[in-house]
């Protein structure tokens, strides 16, 4: 069985670990690399920038494929916009300055932020809703509700027990009513009946089980009290400083390709999806084995329910409403992480991009 993961959320700890050395070298990192653009009508020109994707490159990276596909990048003035695979929350590789922006989340981000005071700011969130869940066996756990985590066993990976943790605690459940179980991400102790829930994503394992012909329930982290938002764009306080117009650039690119997502056949998207993923193997970045296609058009059409709203159809892409920010907030606090709007967010330049450019709010065919 293909093993595809649930992440970096989870990959905290390693993050601030990381992230405590890299604050103290950012001082020393020039935050800009945006020359001026022309005044003459000439184009901008912003150079190379580094990317880091959260987790392989899969599906879940179709808008960013677009965006190089179609000339977004090069049409927003970029040399060559690298996008370096995960597994990486991308936290201390912003704050050493090693890539510009980094898609990562608001457990990770928020968790830099509030225990090492790191300078990082999310600027626009593709997932508006976290896509992890507890997914069960219909026939075994059927975990319909928090309270059914009582006295089951939950198969979690070491580096989501905060997140883990934080779905307790939110929901008012204490740690010493579930046994946690150690699991790594592939699913079949679920299937094998050696948990009765497993820690998962909705656009990966939780599809990998359903299509290995097992009827699944699914308790989404979202919708039972921490609807955080995920696979955020986030870069250092100093670079969004210097950086503001590149930025705008960039995110322009990125609400294009994402958009493509939305109007090109689902097929079509697999297919691009296949190939970007054929690159990176080749190129020896961590995969797990050729792709099923059925399996990555699931992905696609899961993963489109958590990055379209009704505030994003309302709003566009990528834009964080305030009520969104306070749901972020509240969750991020019942994981321990007590921030305020300010100082984890700046969405001016995504709410700039839509003011200036109203016809970019409808993606939808």
């Amino acid at each position: 069985m293909t093993s595809s993961a649930s992440r970096r959320a989870g990959r905290i700890g390693a993050a601030l670990a990381a992230a405590a050395v890299a604050v103290l070298a950012l001082s020393a990192c020039s935050g800009s690399s945006t020359p001026a653009a022309s005044g003459s009508g000439e184009a901008a020109d912003y150079g190379d920038i580094s990317v880091q994707y959260s987790w392989i490159k899969n599906e879940e990276f179709a808008g960013e494929y677009y965006a190089y596909d179609e000339g977004y990048y090069d049409e927003a003035g970029f040399g060559t916009v690298t996008g370096i695979a995960g597994p990486d929350t991308g936290v201390a590789k912003l704050l050493s300055g090693t890539v510009q922006v980094a898609l990562s989340d608001a457990a990770s981000v928020g968790a830099a932020v509030a225990e090492q005071d790191a300078p990082l700011k999310i600027i626009g969130a593709t997932f508006q809703k976290n896509p992890f869940t507890i997914v069960s066996l219909q026939s075994g756990g059927n975990i319909k509700t928090p309270a059914d985590l009582k006295g089951k066993k939950i198969g979690v990976q070491d580096s989501n027990a905060s997140v883990f943790a934080a779905l307790l605690n939110a929901n008012g459940i204490d740690p010493s009513e579930v046994t946690v179980v150690p699991v790594d991400f592939d699913p079949t102790p679920l299937i094998n009946g050696e948990v009765d829930g497993f820690m998962a994503y909705l656009t990966n394992e939780a599809i990998t089980v359903e299509m290995a012909g097992y009827p699944v329930t699914n308790l989404a982290y979202a919708e039972n009290g921490l609807p955080y938002v995920a696979e955020t764009f986030t870069v250092t306080d100093q670079y969004l400083a210097e950086n503001k117009d590149l930025i705008k650039a960039f995110l322009t690119a990125e609400i294009k390709g994402w958009a493509k997502t939305f109007t090109e056949p689902v097929d079509a998207t697999v297919t691009k999806v296949t190939e970007h993923y054929n690159e990176s193997a080749a190129a020896g970045d961590l995969t797990f084995g050729d792709l099923d296609p059925a399996k990555v058009k699931a992905g696609i059409e899961a993963q489109a329910k958590l990055i379209s709203t009704d505030e994003t159809e309302a709003n566009g892409l990528f834009t964080i409403s305030d009520a969104l920010k306070k749901q972020t907030l509240a969750s991020l606090k019942a994981s321990g992480w007590d921030l305020t709007a300010d100082k984890l967010f700046d969405t001016s330049i995504i709410d700039e991009i839509y003011a200036e450019n109203p016809d970019l709010v409808k993606y939808l065919p």
